[in-house]
């Protein structure tokens, strides 16, 4: 027997990861002045919704979702999205729905459903965020009611990783509505007098519900049927990235690395096996990774590498392949709370030299004989100061290869060199703004301006917050926070943590946790109640995280930023890889 109504309340998915990104900013069409009713599966034809053609899916789903003449199936033809929207889709099935799926199969529908009814890079790119599990702060500007209702109980991550059809946004809110009673009276309803007071504009007040006026918004913004889709998936094909790859990164509180990536081909079309290679410039600590992963929807890469196969050393990679299959970016994470992570540029190495980083970000006006290290792929053997301009008022005096993938320069700056970036060009390839001149450091900054932490170690894991302080030259025009200031990188700092005075006798940083002094890396304390603190409260609290620094003949300098240690996520679900098969 068919559970049609079942399917159409509860077989909606959203992706579960909580971070933000950019949104279309196409105003939508004139709203309806209410919230239409579902539409019966016999008028779907006007929302053309996208036809099963996988035997799996149809018999793995069939059971709950309907299928018409058009092999389309209730729910799923009318809704596109990420593979990890469609793995939660199949998790939230199996869970609440009791549904009966073989891993095996659950595989199956997730590469078939990502590639089918997926995104287009340009759809997928304003939330990767949400995929690649950055942790940062994002307001929606498109519609200040979708925004509001929405990241009331989630980022605003989710729904730009989301098409539908008109019907399927209709279903959603069914579908909240089912399974949160209360979220009438929270977000989606207006409560009190309507409003008297016309527009700016001087048009009538809008008095709908602010979920009518965000369902108006969904529906234009995020259709099922867009150009963008119609254009990827006409020409969307297997990736041909086979080869060798140049690695840059940089990795919060460790600084850039540098290496090398070989991709081969694996047991599917669609699959890769992944030899990494790469080095800490700061530290020198090198690593060797080995994995495998998957491409979905012909661009978007999953994929799990570890060290020697030891699972505890595991990294996520969530990365997208370019158009033209010549540079691959994204971030590889880890950690309970996937605060842990690089992110990463591959750049292919074909005959030309590749630059994939330098020791240092910044060169000292008026100064002499400065070093710089150069890492690459295909760094010219019989390199000579010829090959090398960094510009006026820069002279290469030497140019040396220390091993395959390093290059050294030595350099003379002018005491009338011009400030700023500079483009390396070597051997007629260039790099933009490989280094900065400057003329002293003026301030520091640490980064990200705030953090958040999570107490853990009993009942939950720690999540920890790792910070960097940066040091900067106020540039050409001498004044802080312009456009033309210039990023140093970097520095080694000492670190410590101060009281955020929020309430009265405040005595946060006494319980919260601690810093690495060297190192930047916040530990939270255990969960709680902690009897030595007033009303056995928890490790719980707010701090400034501080930054101290003294440049080479300069006056000390410190830089803050806020951190909050808050409470476990009680909630979570956790992923199988999506790189597994």
């Amino acid at each position: 027997m068919k559970r049609g109504l079942a399917a159409a309340l509860c077989s909606l998915a959203l992706a579960t990861i909580v971070r933000a990104g950019a949104a279309p900013q196409n105003p939508p069409p004139p709203p309806p002045q209410s919230t239409p009713a579902p539409t019966p599966a016999a008028a779907r034809d006007s929302d053309e919704g996208i036809p099963i053609q996988n035997d799996v899916v149809l018999r793995a789903c069939g059971e709950c979702h309907d299928v018409d003449a058009k092999s389309r199936m209730s729910r799923i033809s009318y809704r596109r999205t990420t593979p990890e929207g469609w793995q939660e889709t199949i998790r939230r099935m199996v869970t609440l729905n009791k549904a009966q799926i073989d891993p095996a199969d659950a595989r199956v529908i997730v590469k078939y459903l990502a590639d089918n009814l997926g995104l287009a890079p340009e759809e997928a790119k304003p939330g990767a965020f949400e995929s690649e599990r950055r942790l940062i702060d994002y307001t929606y500007t498109a519609n200040s009611d979708t925004a509001g209702i929405c990241s009331s109980c989630h980022s605003m991550g989710r729904v730009l990783l989301q098409r539908r059809s008109g019907q399927d946004w209709d279903l959603l809110v069914a579908m909240h509505r089912g399974w949160y009673p209360l979220v009438d009276g929270q977000v989606f309803r207006r409560f009190g007098p309507p409003n008297t007071q016309p527009g700016p504009d001087g048009r009538p007040p809008d008095n709908r519900h602010p979920m009518d006026k965000a369902l108006a918004h969904l529906k234009g913004a995020f259709p099922l049927k867009t150009p963008e889709w119609s254009g990827w998936s006409a020409t969307m094909r297997r990736p041909r990235i086979e080869g060798t790859w140049a690695l840059s990164g940089y990795e919060v509180s460790e600084g850039p690395i540098t290496g090398r990536v070989v991709i081969a081909a694996g047991a599917t079309p669609d699959e890769f096996t992944t030899t990494t290679t790469f080095t800490y410039t700061k530290s020198g600590r090198s690593v060797s990774r080995a994995g495998r992963a998957v491409i979905y929807t012909g661009f978007q890469w999953r994929g799990r590498t570890t060290v020697g196969g030891d699972d505890t050393t595991s990294l996520r990679e969530v990365m997208f392949v370019d158009r033209g299959w010549q540079s691959i970016t994204g971030r590889w994470f880890a950690g309970s709370y996937d605060e842990l992570g690089i992110d990463v540029t591959l750049t292919r190495v074909n005959r030309d030299p590749v630059i994939s980083g330098f020791d240092r970000k910044g060169i000292r006006r008026g100064a002499g004989a400065q070093t710089i290290r150069v890492f690459g792929e295909n760094l010219p053997a019989g390199v000579t100061t010829a090959d090398v301009d960094l510009g006026p008022g820069v002279t290469i005096t030497r140019a040396s290869l220390a091993s395959p993938t390093e290059m050294s320069l030595v350099v003379d700056v002018a005491a009338t060199a011009p400030l700023g970036p500079r483009d390396l060009s070597l051997s007629g390839s260039v790099t933009r703004s490989a280094v900065a001149i400057f003329e002293k450091i003026d301030y520091i900054k640490v980064t990200p301006g705030w953090g958040m932490a999570r107490v853990g170690g009993v009942m939950y894991p720690k999540m920890i917050a790792r910070f960097d302080a940066v040091a900067f030259s106020h540039g050409a025009d001498g004044k802080p926070g312009t456009p033309d200031d210039i990023d140093l990188g970097p520095v080694d700092a000492t670190w410590s943590l101060a009281e955020y005075t929020a309430t009265f006798d405040d005595d946060d940083v006494k319980f919260v946790g601690e810093i690495d002094s060297a190192r930047g890396v916040f530990t939270p304390a255990v969960d709680g109640p902690n009897p030595k603190r007033s009303g056995n409260r928890n490790n719980v609290g707010d701090v400034w995280v501080v930054a101290s620094y003294r440049p080479e003949g300069g006056e000390p300098m410190r830089a803050r930023a806020h951190l909050v240690a808050t409470v476990p996520l009680y909630m979570r679900w956790d992923f199988f890889s999506l790189s597994q098969r």
